[in-house]
């Protein structure tokens, strides 16, 4: 089963042309990392997932309907790139307030628990570090017990510590037969959580498979080097 698709779809802004006859399938239970260095396409391809933008051309779908529908978009969960709250709002109030907006929310204290928020969960939003607001964006992604989530370079600014924290709770979410779809800068996050690794630039797709197979591809086309550009770890 398919739970999300890009059929074909161009989307431009003035003369840029952000995707370019991309075609991407995502399928029930597999987590597929979107790959590739700034202005590739990335985010613009998520904000078509989510029914946040619209295609020039082609079409989205988000488990076989129209992603701007709010039916299909209750079954998913998401974490922008970037993202702001109410600053005087406290932590748990954040998470309740995106959590009723579902039908069967995921608890409030095993979300506060499983992305270590437990410790903030009564300081204003004003009032959290950066590391601190993007663990509660990843959170929120899953208040809804959402089928697929879409995460937009989910662990951006945090430590080491809480990325492979991060990682662990994504992997979980897999392990129970959720589906992922993430887009990231660094081969190593791909790696560590990902089935299937597309890499994209200039907005088309231009490999996908795993890591070993692309970097086999990119050493038999004499592109080695810049493809392991892509492993450095985040800093």
């Amino acid at each position: 089963m398919t739970a999300a698709a890009l059929r074909a779809v161009t989307k431009r802004f003035g003369e840029n042309r952000a995707l370019d006859g991309v075609d991407l399938e995502i399928g029930v239970g597999e987590v597929v990392a979107l790959l590739g260095p700034n202005g590739a396409g990335k985010t613009t391809a998520l904000s078509l997932f989510l029914g946040l933008r619209r295609p020039d051309s082609g079409r989205a779908e988000l488990f076989g309907s129209d992603p701007r529908r709010a039916a299909a978009r209750q079954a998913i969960g998401a974490t922008p790139q970037e993202g702001g709250f109410p600053l005087t709002l406290r932590v748990r109030e954040i998470v309740d307030l995106v959590r009723a907006h579902f039908p069967r929310p995921a608890p409030r204290q095993e979300l506060l628990e499983r992305f270590g928020l437990e410790a903030v969960a009564g300081r204003q939003t004003g009032g959290l570090s950066g590391g601190e607001r993007r663990r509660l964006s990843v959170a929120l992604a899953f208040a809804g017990s959402p089928q697929a989530v879409f995460l937009d370079e989910p662990t951006t600014g945090l430590d080491v510590e809480s990325r492979r924290a991060a990682w662990r709770e994504i992997g979980r979410y897999a392990a129970d037969g959720g589906t992922v779809l993430l887009t990231t800068h660094y081969l190593e996050e791909a790696e560590a959580l990902a089935s299937r690794i597309v890499l994209l630039a200039r907005g088309r797709i231009v490999a996908e498979g795993t890591s070993a197979e692309l970097l086999a591809r990119a050493q038999a086309a004499g592109l080695e080097e810049a493809f392991l550009a892509l492993t450095e770890a985040p800093p």
